[in-house]
């Protein structure tokens, strides 16, 4: 068998997807495991706050790996997008990237694919995205605004699954980060 030291940059990558599958799996089960006992507004209430908290984990370890330090405004938070375990299983694109702007969107999303493929309706993740979306880019740079563009239940187009727009905004004392 071999060491994680001996294996290729296919095999490590590999085993990076492996694993983000592995968590969205355990998160997928631990929401269905809610879900079932307390019903889908409790369920995504409680996803809701996990992800709220997660998402300021995840901006933290990724700043941390790639040497960022907050404030590195909106290149900071495209590059960081790059690294979350979604990235390594779900399509993704940043489009319209300037030094205050960027568009992030899903192309591909793993969750929302395999309800379709079981002919189910999209899973309403907006709620959870706002939170998501808002605390990951807010703990890149606190002077990062977040706008929801369409994210089930709301309508999308087929070219992609959500999208969010970023906008670095000059006054750190208006109101708190917000997303619609």
């Amino acid at each position: 068998m071999p060491e994680i030291e001996d294996l290729s940059r296919e095999e490590l990558m590999f085993l990076l997807q492996d694993a983000a599958k592995n968590w969205l799996a355990h998160d997928g089960l631990w929401f269905q495991s809610v879900e079932n006992e307390h019903g889908t507004e409790e369920a995504i209430r409680l996803d809701r706050d996990t992800w709220e908290k997660f998402a300021v984990v995840e901006a933290r370890r990724i700043m941390k790996r790639l040497g960022m330090e907050p404030g590195g405004g909106i290149p900071a938070l495209s590059q960081a997008l790059k690294f979350r375990l979604y990235a390594f299983i779900n399509e993704q694109a940043i489009e319209e990237v300037s030094a205050t702007r960027c568009v992030f969107k899903m192309v591909g999303c793993r969750v929302q694919e395999a309800r379709k493929r079981k002919k189910l309706n999209d899973f309403p993740c907006k709620s959870v995205g706002i939170v998501e979306f808002r605390e990951f880019a807010r703990t890149i740079d606190p002077r990062i605004r977040t706008r929801c563009i369409a994210c089930p239940p709301d309508p999308h187009p087929r070219a992609y699954w959500c999208a969010w727009e970023f906008v670095l905004v000059d006054d750190t004392k208006s109101s708190t980060n917000s997303a619609s």
